[in-house]
């Protein structure tokens, strides 16, 4: 049984219901029917579902999916300490989210998941497989607003069928293979969904807005692997078919008859040989959130113009004018060049760069590290959690917790190795050092569209202007003249 804790919140708009024409979603995707086939997969081929469609007057037209929008926050609840490692224990109270750990049980293996390396199965009928690392899997996401994912997809056409996240953005990069991806918009003032697609190459980012019915297919001849962040440290997913068709108990034929404009004796139900449960439906968002401003519709692609108005974040791009580009990065692939003093080179992907990251709450990164000693040096991000996957090499990390209870501020480390995923608290001081001999290559994903960045040493001895000597010495009890020297440093940036 689902416990759902429903919070309602008084305000002086109306309650806002997202109704998507699914059947409209559906007639776009059908653009490229092989994707579709495999949605109802069974005993209907390609030419019959065409045929299928030319015989409907109406065809797919809406199902609506219940997905309320909340006026407080649509982000996960945020921490009020460094860290809530999440446990199962309730004692019969339940709240949104999980319960916290005493902080003195808490270890590395709170933040840590192994093998993300490893290849999923994609030998069921949609041809794809998913191997999610949430709350579930790293109890110590609890709070932190993010979570992660790799999906396999095999050769010829393995698919990652329509579905939605209830309670998530997604950012997506693939690392092998050629897929070809897209979402489909709610409907727009003019009553159409649109579908906005792209294909998509190793190193090629891509995102897909919260709630929003999207899919990735892939059209090579190789399996094709992609990594992907979401929003929340439990996203949820409805696949759209199964949903539909799969309901246990099944909604009702005369509902989805007249829902799909087609006759009641065409059982799609009977093509479904396996169906996949919900995923923890809509649990509520809390009433304070110190994560981005919530999305009140499909997207906000970015603009830089102000007119001498400025908001938290950025204004938004005429629905109209926006294209597959605002929502794609292309070259995270490349390795990037390590030579410079601390052997590691960061290249974001944050709404700076992908304007379709406004309000959504994520951006990405890339992390190259030197052999023999790379390091992202300490650093915190004000504003994001981060979930780190390491792709190539080996790394040792690490992160320091805020004063606790007894006045100490605890390191918490781990040595990772390919696949190897680890979380670091929002504004937690944290970094990440190459102990291999080769280089190393490290994914990274944060919940923030714009997370900032204090790297600790830059900030404290190359701040402009300069903090007072007298200052930094008492701080750090030691003599001015070392002070003086380490201010006289040049300090670079590895971002």
């Amino acid at each position: 049984m689902v416990n759902t804790c429903l919070i309602i919140k008084k305000t002086g708009s109306s309650s806002l219901m997202f109704g998507m024409h699914f059947g409209n979603n559906i007639k776009r995707i059908t653009k490229r029917i092989d994707v579709v086939v495999p949605l109802f997969y069974g005993n209907i081929k390609a030419g019959e579902f065409l045929n299928l469609m030319e015989g409907l007057k109406f065809v797919l037209v809406f199902v609506l999916l219940a997905l309320a929008a909340s006026f407080a926050s649509a982000s996960d609840p945020s921490p009020l300490q460094d860290f809530c490692v999440a446990i199962n224990e309730t004692d019969g109270v339940f709240v949104n989210g999980k319960f916290c750990k005493d902080p003195a049980q808490v270890t590395e293996k709170d933040f840590f998941f192994p093998g993300l390396n490893t290849p999923g199965d994609t030998s069921g009928p949609v041809g794809s497989n998913v191997t999610t690392v949430n709350v579930a899997q790293i109890a110590g996401l609890n709070t932190l607003g993010i979570s992660f994912a790799r999906i396999d997809y095999a050769p010829y056409g393995g698919l990652n069928p329509p579905h939605t996240h209830p309670r998530a953005s997604e950012i997506l990069v693939v690392v092998e293979g050629t897929l070809y991806v897209g979402f489909v918009t709610s409907n727009l003032a003019n009553g159409d969904n649109r579908l906005i697609t792209k294909v998509l190459n190793p190193g090629d980012v891509f995102v897909f807005p919260i709630g929003l019915i999207h899919f990735q297919f892939n059209v090579g001849k190789t399996n094709a692997v992609a990594f992907a962040s979401l929003s929340s440290q439990n996203p949820g997913v409805i696949t759209i078919a199964n949903a539909v068709f799969g309901a246990d108990p099944p909604i009702k034929p005369d509902v989805l008859a007249k829902a799909f404009q087609v006759d009641k004796k065409i059982n799609l139900m009977e093509g479904l040989k396996f169906v996949l449960v919900f995923v923890l439906l809509a649990l509520a968002s809390s009433f304070a959130s110190a994560s981005d401003p919530s999305p009140l519709q499909d997207f906000c692609v970015a603009i830089n113009e102000t007119d001498g108005v400025f908001v938290n974040g950025k204004f938004c791009m005429d629905p109209a004018q926006v294209t597959e580009k605002d929502f794609f990065f292309p070259g995270l692939n490349t390795p990037r060049d390590t030579s410079g003093p601390v052997g590691s080179n960061v290249t974001t992907v944050n709404v700076a760069q992908i304007p379709g990251l406004n309000t959504l709450g994520i951006s990405f990164a890339r992390i190259d590290y030197a052999p023999n000693g790379g390091l992202n040096p300490p650093h915190t991000h004000p504003r994001a959690s981060e979930i780190l996957v390491v792709v190539e090499g080996t790394l040792y990390v690490g992160f320091v917790t805020s004063n606790l209870a007894n006045g100490d501020n605890r390191l918490i480390t781990k040595v990772l190795n390919p696949g190897d995923v680890f979380v670091f608290p929002i504004g937690l001081i944290h970094f990440q050092f190459n102990v291999g001999k080769t280089n190393a290559v490290a994914f990274a994903s944060l919940s923030s569209q714009n997370p900032g960045v204090i790297t600790i040493a830059n900030a404290v001895f190359g701040a402009d202007p300069p903090i007072k000597p007298d200052v930094l010495a008492k701080a750090f009890q030691v003599d001015k003249k070392i002070v003086d020297y380490l201010q006289k440093q040049f300090w670079t940036d590895n971002n």
